[in-house]
């Protein structure tokens, strides 16, 4: 039974996020409904990462086991072409191992969040980035931010519902940048806790607005308290970018 690694590109913004579930339209059913109606099979699309309602992915990875062998440019247009005209598409199509899995191969996952720093509502970016009025000094930003680089437990950071055995997470890198009116908070781990990367970003504004210091988000972090967390950022800027492999 031959293996597809998926790449996979999509807008979460009418979706109840990648999982399916029975309150609404899932990324995941899109998928599995557009190989049925290429090759009439019952398939299960697996992903790398659960993204929440309304949270987008430049670089969602998916496995999905087939019946037979398809060439995988054939894959990716005939699916693509049933999941019309769902903001879903599958980027690229490879052939790997059965030993190969989305989420349990996955070395590294790269996250972006977008916020747009002005007074002018937004038009194109509407449901593609969080608008902030207040200036945000975005170095100061960056420099909260180192406190939370490292192995640490963050209960602070992720969501009451999370399901992750342990708290305990590694992050690797957390930058944040400006570019004219928009703020890039990019964040590199092997895996994330429910929430946790909105979390850093509601918590990083609130330097970014003068509110906190990087003692206080150090004391927000040793505290192991998801009431020391601050606001929590909406899913609207939040990108999956890509999944590491070896």
């Amino acid at each position: 039974m031959p293996r597809y690694k998926l790449t996979i590109e999509y807008d979460g913004s009418p979706f109840v996020g990648w999982q399916a579930q029975t309150n609404g339209l899932s990324v995941q059913h899109v998928l599995e409904a557009g190989f049925k109606g290429f090759c009439g099979e019952n398939v299960k699309v697996n992903g790398a990462g659960r993204t929440d309602a309304g949270v987008h992915a430049l670089g969602q990875v998916a496995h999905v086991d087939l019946a037979r062998d398809v060439a995988c440019d054939t894959l990716r247009d005939a699916v693509n072409a049933h999941m019309r005209p769902h903001p879903v598409a599958i980027v690229e199509v490879e052939a790997v191992p059965d030993t190969f899995e989305a989420r349990f191969s996955a070395v590294k996952r790269h996250y972006m969040y977008r916020i747009v720093n002005r007074r002018a509502p937004l038009t194109l970016d509407r449901g593609q980035a969080w608008l902030v009025h207040k200036p945000l000094d975005a170095d100061a930003m960056h420099n909260a931010a180192q406190a939370l680089v490292g192995r640490h437990d963050f209960t602070t950071f992720r969501s009451v519902q999370c399901q992750a055995k342990s708290p305990v997470k590694t992050v690797d890198e957390i930058s944040v940048s400006r570019y004219a009116d928009e703020i890039e908070v990019i964040c590199r781990a092997r895996s994330f806790l429910h929430n946790q990367v909105r979390s850093f970003v509601g918590t990083l504004k609130m330097a970014g607005e003068g509110k906190w210091t990087r003692r206080d988000v150090e004391k927000a972090l040793a505290a192991k308290d998801r009431s020391a967390c601050g606001p929590v950022a909406p899913p609207d800027g939040l990108y999956l970018l890509q999944v590491d492999y070896e």
